[in-house]
């Protein structure tokens, strides 16, 4: 049995570990502002078609022994874009497209592994959205481990 001095002090820090706990809410991709797309590497534009999320159905709880199907979003890819980031948001699904500059599209487009296609993959992912590629295949962190055994990665962590 712990003392009351103690136990007050554990009922008054007990919300404070949750509220720390919780962590930040996830934003949107940044979306690249109209004036700036003309010199960026990288255009992130929003698609204007969002589709609304998928209902949600309440039933009997899941059997440990029913693995449910994964949901398949119907995503879009305007003109020549490799990505799109789709991130399923209360106020509905947003997709956002991922353009490169033509070097860039070039190098993404034969080397998937290469770090400036990575870098876009984990903005997306970040943000609380799966990146899938031309013709609707997600790009999963499987996917990333297969690219990363084709490259060789140097990570220096400071001490």
């Amino acid at each position: 049995m712990l003392p009351p001095v103690m136990r007050r002090a554990l009922l008054l820090l007990l919300p404070l570990g949750f509220v720390a706990c919780a962590g930040p809410e996830r934003t949107s991709v940044p979306i690249t502002p109209a004036g700036e797309r003309a010199g960026a590497a990288v255009v992130r534009t929003p698609l204007p078609d969002t589709q609304p999320s998928p209902p949600v159905i309440a039933s009997a709880p899941p059997s440990r022994d029913v693995v449910p199907p994964a949901s398949r979003p119907d995503v879009t890819h305007p003109g020549d874009a490799i990505y799109v980031c789709v991130a399923d948001k209360p106020s509905g699904r947003e997709q956002t497209v991922i353009a490169f500059a033509p070097k860039v599209h070039g190098l993404c487009k034969r080397h998937p592994e290469m770090g400036p296609c990575q870098y876009e993959r984990n903005q997306c992912r970040a943000a609380g959205g799966r990146v899938y590629a031309r013709g609707g295949a997600e790009i999963t962190l499987a996917h990333e481990a297969e690219y990363d055994k084709k490259v060789m990665r140097v990570r220096f962590r400071a001490n």
